[in-house]
């Protein structure tokens, strides 16, 4: 599996893009804002988009998404329950100074287990709200990697002073979907470096 971070805006946000070594099948996760970054570095990595999968639809996760809709045709995936959250999307924006187009409908609504193909690859989709409402972490389908949006950061966790957010919903979705994974598991986190499971159940002080 082909793995680049691509890091966004002044949020700095991780927007990866992954694809099949052998195919070119590529998805993009959370294409955040500056899309002719991203698009360049699609370009370099040769690759073909067939999805851009947002972990949640805060506005520093989907500045990109009409963008890279027109330029690669992708189908946008994301939680049915974020799609309010989409739809204020640009208001949301404003209040932080960031001015984006109004982002396109979603193509595919995803749930817990659902699996998102590409290539010889997949990732499948676990349930881990409390960030937002219908936030989602992805994992590879090796469980060697995951993908948690703004749910868990290294020594951190999502904030959920905003609108859908619920701090006791956040720190039952780390304990009960993210930590089962194993202490191996590679975590890539929506913000920062990426860390492990062990790390973050032994030392992270929020849990």
């Amino acid at each position: 599996m082909l793995l680049r971070t691509v890091v966004v805006t002044e949020f700095m946000t991780n927007c990866f893009i992954v694809a099949d070594e052998t195919t070119k099948d590529a998805i993009i996760i959370d294409p955040g804002g500056e899309s002719r970054k991203i698009m360049r570095e699609v370009e370099q990595m040769g690759v073909n988009v067939s999805a851009a999968v947002c972990t949640h639809a805060h506005v520093d996760h989907i500045g990109a998404l009409k963008d890279i809709k027109d330029a690669f045709s992708p189908a946008i995936m994301l939680h049915q329950a974020e799609l309010p959250v989409l739809k204020t999307a640009s208001k949301m924006g404003r209040l932080f100074g960031v001015s984006i187009d109004d982002p396109p409908e979603p193509d595919r609504f995803l749930a817990e287990g659902d699996q998102i193909s590409f290539g010889s690859h997949s990732l499948t989709v676990i349930e881990t709200p409390g960030h937002s409402p219908g936030g989602i972490s992805l994992i590879t389908s090796d469980g060697k990697f995951c993908f948690a949006g703004d749910a868990l950061f290294a020594g951190s966790i999502g904030r959920t002073d905003l609108p859908g957010g619920d701090y006791n919903t956040l720190i039952d979705s780390i304990k009960t979907k993210l930590i089962p994974l194993g202490d191996d598991v590679k975590v890539f986190t929506g913000h920062g470096p990426a860390t492990t499971i062990g790390v973050e159940r032994r030392y992270n002080p929020f849990l």
